[in-house]
C-alpha cells in the first residue's frame, strides 16, 4: 500500500515541486516565529503605562517640595531648580544631617520666613529607600506601596501619613517665596481616595 504521502506527491504533485512547498511552508513557519519573538521583546522593552488615577498624585510628590527631600543622593536639595542643599549639608545616617550639622540646627518647627528657612517638626529627609528621582510614575508608584521600603506602611497608612503628617503638610505651607504642588492639599487627599478605591493600580 502506497503511503499517504507518496500519493500526495504523485502523479499530481512531482516531487520537485513537493519539497519546494514543504521548504517554503518550514521557511514561515521559522519567520513567523521570528518575528513573534521580536514582538515579544518590544513590548518587554516598552515602558508601562502608568495608571491615570496615579497621574495627579505623581504631579504633587514630584514638586520640589516634596522631591527637595526625596532624593536617591547623600544631601538634600532645595529651591525650585532643586540645587544642592547650601553649607554642603549631608544625609547622615539616619537622614537628620552629619552630627556637626543636623537638619535642627537651622529647620525648626515652623518657618522662620525672615531668614528664608522652612521649617516643620522632625525635619529629615526620607530614606533612600524611598528616594523618587529618574522614576516614572509606574516606578513611583511601585515605590511608594512596596511595604519593604516604605516604612511597612498599608494603603491607609500611606494615605493617613499624606494626610496628617506635619512634614507632609509643609508642602502646601512652606513660607515666603515657595511655590506650591499643582494640586491644594484636599485636591491631592482626594485623588489619593481615588486611587486607593480603584485598588491603588499602578
Amino acid at each position: 500500500m502506497r503511503s499517504i504521502l507518496s500519493i500526495i506527491k504523485g502523479p499530481f504533485m512531482p516531487s520537485s515541486l513537493f519539497a519546494k512547498r514543504s521548504a517554503y511552508r518550514g521557511t514561515a513557519r521559522t519567520s513567523l516565529r521570528a518575528r513573534l519573538h521580536v514582538l515579544v521583546l518590544l513590548l518587554l522593552t516598552l515602558p508601562a503605562t502608568a495608571s491615570p488615577l496615579f497621574g495627579p498624585i505623581a504631579e504633587v510628590l514630584r514638586h520640589p517640595r516634596c522631591m527637595n527631600c526625596h532624593t536617591v543622593t547623600d544631601f538634600p536639595r532645595q529651591g525650585d531648580e532643586r540645587r544642592r542643599h547650601a553649607q554642603l549639608v549631608m544625609r547622615g545616617e539616619d537622614g537628620h544631617g552629619a552630627p556637626t550639622l543636623p537638619c535642627a540646627a537651622c529647620h525648626q518647627d515652623t518657618n522662620i520666613d525672615h531668614a528664608g528657612v522652612p521649617g516643620a517638626p522632625h525635619w529629615h529627609l526620607a530614606p533612600l529607600s524611598m528616594g523618587w528621582e529618574g522614576l516614572t510614575d509606574t516606578q513611583l508608584c511601585q515605590t511608594l506601596i512596596d511595604r519593604s521600603r516604605n516604612g511597612d506602611r498599608s494603603i491607609d497608612s500611606l494615605l493617613e501619613h499624606m494626610r496628617s503628617d506635619p512634614l507632609v503638610l509643609w508642602g502646601w505651607n512652606p513660607g515666603a517665596g515657595r511655590t506650591l504642588p499643582p494640586l491644594t492639599h484636599p485636591q491631592f487627599m482626594d485623588a489619593l481616595q481615588a486611587w486607593r478605591a480603584a485598588g491603588a493600580p499602578c
